[in-house]
């Protein structure tokens, strides 16, 4: 699979970061006040920040324990951010079903970030109705053939 710095530039397109903070959640929303769509952070960055609940999210079982951890001593001033790894974050996304988050996941399959089968199996795992998944599998199996992928 390919490393995130190499990504397709609509994948790296988002001026939007998603964040939850860890040990303290219940401040998603001062994060939203603070650091919002043209907020002077979104001016100064170029990017804003939107706090979110993580709970609204749908994710596969155990998501947490495959969260991967940022660091870095300059980007980050030394402080660690858990990401929600790749396969999972296809999943909830596609679980979403908007044409945004599916052409999303369609270009992670493109550049080869995610596998099919991964995918395939992270969404069995989604706690949501059967016929959600079945849609959602179904969409994950026209898609992998559409792109000639022979998973």
């Amino acid at each position: 699979m390919r490393a995130s710095g190499n990504a397709h530039e609509n994948l790296r397109a988002s001026i939007e970061v998603d964040v939850q903070p860890k040990n303290r959640p219940e401040t998603v929303d001062y994060v939203d006040g603070a650091l919002e769509e043209l907020s002077q952070f979104h001016q100064t960055h170029g990017f804003y920040v939107h706090g979110i609940s993580i709970q609204s999210a749908k994710l596969p079982d155990g998501w947490k324990q495959r969260t991967v951890p940022i660091s870095d001593p300059v980007s980050t001033s030394g402080k660690t951010g858990l990401c929600i790894e790749a396969h999972d974050l296809a999943a909830s996304k596609i679980a979403a079903y908007r044409e945004k988050d599916k052409e999303f996941v369609r270009l992670l399959l493109i550049e080869k970030m995610i596998n099919v089968t991964i995918l395939t199996e992270r969404i069995k795992s989604l706690n949501i109705e059967k016929e959600r998944r079945k849609i959602l599998l179904n969409w994950v199996q026209i898609t992998s053939k559409e792109l000639g992928d022979p998973e």
